[in-house]
């Protein structure tokens, strides 16, 4: 059982006041920015929205930090289908190696699966701290909030992931496999009996075929399109 200290309790309940009537992105961007982040600090907030198969349709990212157009692309093309993926229904800390290569040491991910509608993900970047059960739970209080403040924010979804060229071959899918598991190409080779430069050549045909041009990309991509 987790008991809040009374600043979590002034916070939450901030939060949840103020969170009640969210109806605009301005709104929801203020509000995160303010009751949210003092209640669970973070660099980032992604607001995903899924469709019927999982795929993500929507993303909002919401920050206070300035990106430019490339970092932006890469958190919203590449983190949010791999951070969505990574979600199994509970809260989940993520720390891998493809979120740490663009510029994050951890995330916090949890979202909503109505009876009827559509299911929203939401992932807290780079928190100070490591994120721990305390912060799962409460971010599980304000789910809710987060859920309903997004569904009745105007947005634009973002385009689904395109199938590759080609399928991935059997020894293509194992490398990457291996390489998501943040395993350098020496341990890869060792681990599946090749050599690391038949790795790498494995690598660069599988960039070719998803239309990447790294490991971080490459795995990101993966996840998205459900292939590890």
């Amino acid at each position: 059982m987790t008991i809040l200290s009374a600043q979590e309790q002034e916070y939450l309940l901030r939060t949840i006041e103020s969170g009640m009537a969210l109806d605009t992105r301005r709104e929801l961007f203020l509000w995160a920015q303010g009751p949210l982040q003092a209640l669970l600090p973070h660099e980032v907030l992604l607001c995903l929205q899924l469709d019927a198969a999982g795929g993500v349709e929507r993303v909002e990212c919401l920050h206070r930090a300035v990106f430019d157009r490339a970092a932006l692309a890469r958190i919203t093309d590449e983190l949010a289908p791999a951070l969505a993926a990574a979600w199994r229904a509970q809260p989940v800390t993520v720390a891998d190696a493809w979120l740490r290569a663009a510029g994050f040491d951890n995330a916090l991910v949890h979202g909503c699966i109505p009876a009827h509608g559509a299911a929203t993900v939401f992932a807290l970047l780079g928190m100070p701290v490591h994120p721990n059960a305390r912060h799962a739970y409460l971010l599980q209080l304000v789910l809710p909030y987060l859920h309903l403040g997004l569904l009745r924010t105007p947005g634009q979804g973002v385009a689904r992931e395109a199938a590759p060229a080609r399928a991935l071959s059997e020894r293509e899918l194992a490398v990457l496999e291996a390489v998501s598991a943040g395993r350098s190409n020496d341990e890869v080779g060792r681990a599946l009996g090749i050599s690391a430069l038949t790795v790498k050549n494995h690598l660069q045909r599988a960039y070719r075929v998803l239309g990447v041009a790294n490991r971080a990309h490459a795995v990101a991509r993966c996840l998205a399109l459900r292939l590890l």
